[in-house]
């Protein structure tokens, strides 16, 4: 969730982040292939029951890549915080994302959040799913049309996709991340940055 002003700020803090991180990277293993599998870009994802399914796809990065069984054995993710918000420098909005989720007390939010991810790992649902990572919006068919209307001529040749019954997509072409910056490599590109600066979304990214 976001609410980015027009500066661009985050976007263009991660894109320098993502350079920096495969320039040494690269230098130092002597590479100069591809780092980054896509450049940093920000999906819109409606509020509730289709931010709650990304919350809890986000959560399971890990268990998905096969490094833990459970979200809670992986320090640093975000399962953890939800679950144990700690009382200074917290990553997560707390507050908002309860709010974003529709759960205004936040024992019930933290108690259902861990049934989620348990179901999820218990049915075997940690397979990838491209909407959240290829997608620019992802929603109910009214919220990905108004994310496209909204994105102006930006949204033009964007297609919309029915992925279920209740959920659709906004997509674009992606171009792979540039692995080194240097006088080789142009600068990474915020073209894939849509939403933020052109208007207040809930947005993952």
């Amino acid at each position: 969730m976001a609410n980015i002003g027009p500066d661009y700020g985050l976007p263009k803090s991660l894109q320098l982040i993502a350079g920096r991180t495969a320039q040494e990277f690269n230098q130092r293993k002597e590479r100069k292939r591809a780092f980054w599998e896509d450049r940093y870009h920000a999906t819109a994802v409606e509020r509730n029951e289709h931010l709650i399914r990304c919350l809890v796809y986000v959560n399971l990065n890990m268990v998905r890549a096969g490094v833990v069984t459970h979200p809670s054995e992986w320090e640093m993710s975000g399962f953890n915080e939800i679950q144990n918000p700690p009382k200074r420098y917290g990553v997560i909005d707390m507050s908002a994302l309860r709010s974003l989720c529709g759960f205004p007390d936040s024992v019930q939010f933290s108690e259902q959040h861990r049934q989620w991810v348990q179901e999820a790992i218990s049915n075997g649902n940690v397979k990838r799913e491209r909407c959240w990572t290829e997608s620019i919006a992802v929603g109910s068919i009214g919220f990905v049309e108004e994310t496209k209307a909204r994105l102006g001529i930006k949204g033009m040749g964007k297609r919309i996709e029915e992925q279920e019954a209740d959920r659709c997509v906004l997509r674009e072409k992606f171009e792979p991340y540039n692995a080194v910056i240097d006088h080789e490599n142009e600068c990474l590109s915020p073209n894939n940055s849509y939403f933020w600066g052109i208007y207040d979304a809930d947005t993952v990214g």
